[in-house]
Formats: structure tokens, sequence, C-alpha cells
């Protein structure tokens, strides 16, 4: 389906200190973490220290959004720490993320929560102690727990979509599947109903016919695609939380040659995603745009370092639905600007 860390100032602590701290966090949270930055401001001055945790460092969304910070913090001659959890949900692996972070004297943290409710309590501690904390691409629960929220509409990320398959399948009968993400967790939340109601459907409407969790995954995608072929084969639509899950529906779904007669719709906009659509295993996704989340993110974290002044609400980082077969009345962009422009 749709669709903003970092700094502190140090004094007197040697690189060796600064490595150490890295070291343990990997050992400690079993996560991938790691320091960079550039040389800023003059002898004798600490950097601003910013930190950045991702769901993973594997999925290419985030890797596109550690390359955004990476480059504003060098922009800025601030230093970037970095870490992930080992899979999306690891709340725990976030938590100790966070602990070092504060330790190691970030002045900010940018963070995409695995789990929104369950990382507040550690979110209020870094706050308590003067570190900004800014939610990127996934709110917090409540969105108040977080300084702030640098992210794409994931609600109208969904309802792009969903306007979409409406005119598609104009003069139909549509017989949906939802691949979702997982219970509670606000972003496929969000997209699922952006979806629903851009399709002009509510929750329980008949024509959904199956509903499958998917983690994002394509290899659960497909197996969650066998699942609902099984037990609707009439199936001529599909919502998808993003273009991962998406591929796998495609592969189950010519596996029993309805390639050609279901049109399935993603968020993500990824470059492997966009292609998709260019190919025409997908029929349109909702493109957003985790570099800039980041970016901003980072800019954010050094006005912070430099003046005080916090970033604060909801920053909307963009959306735009990509396809090659445009629909009366839904706005879109071709393959062509979304490849310009996808990540990953």
């Amino acid at each position: 389906m749709s669709r903003s860390t970092r700094m502190s100032r140090t004094t007197g602590m040697s690189r060796s200190v600064l490595g150490a701290v890295a070291v343990t966090a990997v050992a400690a949270l079993t996560l991938t973490a790691c320091g960079s930055g550039s040389a800023g401001g003059g002898s004798g001055k600490a950097k601003v220290k910013v930190g950045l945790i991702t769901k993973t460092d594997t999925n290419p969304f985030f890797v596109k959004m550690k390359q955004g910070a990476e480059k504003s913090a060098k922009e800025h001659g601030a230093q970037l720490l970095t870490a992930a959890g080992k899979f999306d949900g690891d709340n725990a692996g976030q938590v100790t993320a966070i602990e070092n972070m504060v330790a190691s004297g970030v002045k900010g943290i940018l963070l995409t929560p695995s789990d929104s409710k369950a990382i507040v309590p550690a979110i209020e501690k870094a706050r308590a102690k003067g570190v900004l904390v800014i939610a990127l691409d996934t709110p917090t629960d409540p969105q108040s727990a977080a300084d702030a929220l640098f992210a794409t509409d994931n609600l109208r990320a969904g309802e792009l979509i969903g306007e979409y398959a409406k005119s598609a399948t104009k003069g139909k009968t549509a017989k949906i599947a939802t691949l979702d993400l997982a219970p509670g967790v606000s972003v496929g939340v969000q997209r699922h109903d952006g979806f629903l109601r851009g399709f002009g459907i509510g929750a329980k409407d008949k024509s959904i016919v199956c509903s499958q969790d998917t983690g994002g995954d394509q290899a659960k995608g497909q197996t969650a695609m066998e699942n609902c072929l099984q037990k609707d084969p009439g199936i001529n639509l599909v919502y998808t939380i993003n273009e991962p899950a998406a591929l796998g529906a495609y592969t189950a779904l010519k596996a029993k040659g309805r390639e050609k007669d279901v049109l399935i719709v993603s968020v993500d906009g990824g470059c492997t995603g966009t292609r998709a659509v260019k190919d025409g295993k997908i029929a349109a996704t909702s493109q957003q745009y985790p570099l800039k989340m980041a970016a901003e993110g980072v800019d954010a974290v050094v006005k912070y370092a430099k003046d005080g002044k916090k970033a604060s609400g909801y920053t909307d980082t963009g959306v735009t639905l990509i396809t090659d077969k445009t629909q009366t009345g839904v706005t879109s962009k071709d393959t062509g600007f979304g490849l310009k422009n996808c990540w990953g």
C-alpha cells in the first residue's frame, strides 16, 4: 500500500571512546550500528551528533533513508550514528539503540518505530534528557510521543491507489484481496484504510473476499495470494501494503495463469517496484520519498543544536501516484518520472 535526527556536543571524548560506543551498541543490540560524518567546525569544537534508527538495514527503503541522512550530515559537518533492528518489529533492539545513542551524546534521534506504542517509554526518557526525537515514515502512538513526524501521508497514499483501482475496474464487480502488513502497525492500517476510502467501501464490504498479513515480505505475499486464490479463485483486484508483497502476489497469480486479468495496486515507489509497474506486473503504486524524510530530519536536528528550536508537528514529505495506464480523474505521473525519483 502509502504513503522525518541526531547530534550533541561532547567535550574531551576521544575517537576511541566513540568507536567503543558504536561497537558496544552492535554487541548489545545485535543490530547494525555505525558512525559516519565529516570534520565539522573548527579545532576544539565537538561535532553535532545525530542518531538514525531504522527498522532494518536491508530494506532498500531504509538504505535510501540512511543515504539521505549521511548526505545531509556531511553537508552540515555533523556526525551520524546509525542502528537498525534485526527484523521489522524488533522493538527491544530499538529501545537499546535509543539508550546507547543518548549515552553517546546525540542531540537528536531520527527513528522509524517498529512498534509505535511499545517504543514510547524509551522516547519519553530520551526527550526528558533534552534529546530531540523525530519519527520518520511511521508515526508513534500517540503521534505526540515524538517531537515531530516527517513522513508520507500514508492515508493519502492508500487513497490514491484506491481511487485508481476504482476507476480502472469501473463496470466490473470487484472481488478484492488485501495483502496487509501486520496487526496494529500504523503505516499498514493507514494505507489499508486509505485504499478502502479511495475505492469507496467500508472495512466489512462484501467485495473484500480475502485479507492476509504479509509483513511486507515477498515470499509471504506469494503465500498470502495463494491462500486467497484457494478461498476465492475469482479475485480480480489485489491491494498490497508494499511492492515486495505485490511481486509475491504476481508470482502466485502467474502460476495460476491469472496475471493478465487481476489488477494489482501498491505503495512505496521503490526502483524495483516502479520497474514492475513499467513491466505491467503492478498497475499502479504510490511513490514516497525516504531520502527526503531523513535529510529534512537531519536538518532539523542541526537547527536545534544551533538555536534550540525544536521541530514539531507533522511534515508531509510527499506522495505521487505512478502508472503508465492513466485513469480519468486520477492525477498521476508515468514510470519515467517514477524511475527518476525512485529509491532502492
